[in-house]
């Protein structure tokens, strides 16, 4: 994997991806922003990643690491180009100025005003830049009386309704063991970058551009759902369901001899198949069992009968019956489990690189895949400041004026000038 710009194929001639020509400036960290540009830069977007000098990104020492780097780090940050500037000092915030000057795109997670201290808010930018495409991430929106409050994704995960049904009835919710409410954002803010561009370039407005606003809770909110509805209509508080689907039967977690088996039995023939499995032609026949509405009502009971049949059987010899049988169902993965996948290699969902240290690393592939122009992983996440000098160079920026400001601390070359 060649840590060149731009990217080429395997022949050696430049790589069709869908984004190819498209300039995004990521001034975020982390993980919401960060996640954005990593999915606009695996379909080809010159991502122009932006950190701090000496620290870098946070997320470069978050969990567990190698050779002193987390190895989430070569996932968040592939196909990026990494410039180390100070956004604090007024050589860095004019340098900034000049990069989106040249940018298609700007994402950016700080909180709301931050970039306007810095006299990079969009109005100042899109006053050289017409075009530009800015993406905001925070915690509850760039207005608003929260506005002002700063915002995490566990906390956009508790305000969107997530984090209440999350969990067993009568205990405390648990947390899904991902920044969930992160990456929501992220992917709504890839979907407005997107609509913004095509809206830029069909409207025929003179190519203006807009802000994309995204906050947190709201991407969480916005996947919850008959929530809502069913409040506004019934006064119902769907209330936490451990690992059922209420209002949905059959569907549900079930305890095998030696594991567990998650069966999705609630379509009207996927049910009368799997009842006909598990030898209950009774449950079958039974009219009000016909259709969901009235399995629903019942789901206590059919929960009971399919698990008095899983447990008397292995996990293999259930899977088994369940595949023939035409039934949705699955074990419950581990990190193991989806390494050792044949599935998931197949469907090239799997990657090895080789990082820069030398060693090999399994990362997850690039989704959506796109039949014509696929995405793929062409560079490795950089070094920091590993391309400040190449991008400044590319601003028109003299050598001498690089190592003024790389000795005076404003950029970081990554030992590339010193």
């Amino acid at each position: 994997m060649s840590d060149s710009h731009p990217r080429h194929g395997s022949d050696g001639t430049p790589a069709t991806l869908p984004l190819q020509g498209l300039r995004v400036l990521e001034l975020g960290q982390l993980i919401a922003g960060p996640f954005a540009g990593k999915m606009l830069a695996d379909f080809g977007a010159d991502v122009i990643k932006v950190e701090p000098p000496g620290s870098g990104d946070p997320l470069r020492k978050w969990r567990m690491l190698k050779d002193g780097t987390s190895v989430w780090w070569q996932v968040q940050s592939r196909n990026k180009r990494s410039v180390a500037l100070d956004l604090r000092s007024a050589e860095g915030q004019e340098l900034c100025g000049r990069l989106a000057d040249e940018a298609d795109v700007v994402i950016e997670n700080f909180k709301p005003g931050t970039l306007e201290g810095w006299g990079l808010g969009y109005e100042a930018l899109a006053a050289r830049n017409p075009g530009l495409v800015m993406l905001r991430i925070s915690g509850y929106g760039q207005d608003g009386p929260y506005a002002d409050r700063p915002g995490f994704g566990v906390i956009a995960e508790a305000m969107g309704g997530l984090r209440h049904l999350s969990g067993e009835p009568g205990r405390l919710p648990v947390r899904v063991g991902v920044s969930i409410g992160d990456t929501l954002a992220a992917l709504h803010g890839v979907i407005g970058v997107l609509l913004a561009l095509y809206h830029r370039k069909a409207s025929g407005e003179a190519g203006r551009g807009q802000v994309v606003d995204v906050a947190l809770y709201e991407a969480v909110f916005n996947c919850m759902e008959s929530l809502l509805p069913e409040y506004s209509a019934f006064g119902a508080v769907r209330e936490p369901a451990g690992s059922a689907l209420p209002g949905i039967a059959p569907s549900n977690a079930y305890r095998c001899a030696d594991g567990a088996v998650l069966i999705g039995g609630n379509g009207d023939s996927i049910y009368r198949r799997l009842m006909d499995l598990i030898g209950r032609p009774d449950l079958r026949d039974a009219p009000d069992l016909a259709s969901n509405d009235g399995r629903a009502k019942r789901a206590a009971e059919l929960d009971a009968a399919i698990g008095a049949w899983t447990a008397t059987l292995p996990l293999a010899e259930v899977l088994d019956g369940l595949t023939r049988a035409r039934v949705p169902a699955g074990r419950i993965y581990t990190a193991r489990d989806i390494a050792e996948d044949p599935h998931y290699r197949a469907r090239g969902m799997i990657q090895r690189i080789t990082t820069a240290e030398g060693h090999e690393l399994d990362v997850p592939g690039v989704v959506p895949k796109l039949s014509a122009t696929p995405g793929r992983l062409s560079t490795l996440a950089p070094a920091l400041g590993l391309h400040t000098a190449q991008v400044l160079r590319e601003l028109g920026i003299s050598e001498a004026a690089i190592a003024e400001l790389a000795a005076k601390k404003v950029i970081d070359t990554g030992g590339e000038v010193e």
